[in-house]
């Protein structure tokens, strides 16, 4: 953010009682509403996500205020102080009363509009070291000073008319697209060590790199290893793709479809779960099961690093995936790729699809950017695995499963 908006603007965490969110009991005009003022937390401005470090707070002032307007004390609290194990500390105790104080938790985050009025962010998750917010006005609320709570009831009746979404774990995700994969590829040559490479995308994200991006609250990484038992679908034409058995950890195996002809930025997917078929019935599944014409293909290995960048301004989800496939017939077959692909959207107000793929754009520029820098890749592709298979059977027809 800039230098000039943090000194010109102020903000707000907001606290009050956990019945407030949840409505498990009435409204009470005594009821503590505290206000720490903090330096302002948004990445950008507009901003759509909002996270809150306690101890990167420092000296907050403080003032506890009843619902009614009634000034209840002032005090200042260093930041890590707040919320130790997630519960009001020691200064809250003694600024709100022991009674009110065990049922104190962020509700929102609250920021100064330049033409009067407050944006508002209903806090979504809540932990010892920080907590994170959701943006839920599309336009400032409460015009007048902050102490007058004008923006109170505004704030507390769009959490209750939200609270299906922001008072259920992850149900303020939404996901465009539905059904559809959109994703660029990279063809990593030479192919890095992915473990480095991933680790040094995922600082660049930390240190702001990408603008307006980090990433993704508490799901920045994840690693996966499994092997991929892929057909070729030939048919009939409206099947056309491929069909790859994916073994679970537990019994089963997920079934994952793609849906194209040729290899492009947007395919049909679907992933079906808790599969029982065995290994020697795979093809005659697709076939006898689906009614598919299927071509079995080599099975590989795929080991998968995923960086997940969010967009703060937006809510916008992208993995950024870095993956080394290797045949098991032949381990020095391999393919090296990173792939950038649209995963969620962590926001309650309606956005424009459209604004997905041009932030997407704007994404894969800064990522193409980073790898031709590093000298893996100078533009992106669409090749897929099974363009892959196909290439290494053609190169090698003894890798041709019978």
């Amino acid at each position: 953010m800039r230098s000039d908006e943090t000194t010109t603007r102020h903000a707000w965490m907001v606290l009050g009682g956990i019945h407030l969110l949840n409505q498990t009991a009435p409204r009470r005009a005594t009821d503590p509403i505290v206000l720490v003022r903090v330096a302002p937390q948004e990445v950008c401005v507009p901003s759509t996500t909002v996270v809150i470090r306690w101890n990167a707070l420092g000296d907050c002032p403080v003032q506890a205020l009843s619902a009614d307007s009634t000034w209840r004390g002032t005090s200042r609290i260093e930041g890590k102080a707040l919320f130790p194990d997630a519960i009001a500390g020691t200064p809250l105790h003694e600024l709100v009363g022991t009674d009110a104080a065990p049922g104190l938790v962020p509700l929102c985050y609250l920021a100064e509009h330049p033409a009067g009025g407050y944006h508002a962010y209903a806090q979504i998750r809540f932990h010892p070291e920080d907590a994170c917010f959701v943006r839920t006005t599309r336009e400032p609320v409460g015009h007048g000073p902050v102490e007058l709570l004008r923006w109170l009831e505004p704030v507390l009746s769009s959490r209750a008319e939200l609270s299906m979404a922001l008072n259920n774990h992850l149900r303020y995700f939404r996901t465009h697209f539905a059904g559809t994969e959109l994703e660029y590829k990279y063809t990593l040559d030479p192919a890095p060590d992915i473990w480095a490479a991933s680790m040094g995308l995922l600082k660049a994200l930390r240190d702001g790199e990408l603008r307006d991006c980090r990433p993704e609250y508490r799901e920045e990484f994840q690693v996966h290893h499994t092997e991929n038992h892929l057909f070729e679908v030939t048919g009939p034409g409206s099947e056309v793709g491929y069909a790859s058995f994916i073994p679970t950890v537990s019994a089963g195996y997920v079934l994952k479809r793609k849906w194209f002809t040729e290899d492009a930025f947007a395919r049909r997917e679907r992933l079906s779960s808790g599969l029982d078929v065995t290994p020697d019935r795979f093809e005659e599944y697709l076939c006898s099961d689906l009614g598919l014409q299927a071509r079995a293909m080599p099975p590989f290995q795929r080991v998968r690093y995923d960086v997940q960048c969010e967009s703060m301004r937006t809510g916008h989800v992208y993995g950024i995936f870095f993956d080394r496939c290797s045949l098991l017939a032949a381990p020095n077959v391999v393919l090296s790729q990173c792939e950038l692909e649209y995963r969620r959207s962590r926001s309650v107000l309606d956005n424009d699809t459209d604004e997905v793929l041009r932030e997407m754009e704007r994404v894969n520029a800064w990522l193409r950017s980073h790898l031709a820098a590093r000298g893996w890749a100078q533009d992106h592709t669409f090749y897929s695995k099974l363009s892959f298979l196909r290439d290494a059977v053609a190169a090698n027809p003894l890798l041709a499963r019978p």
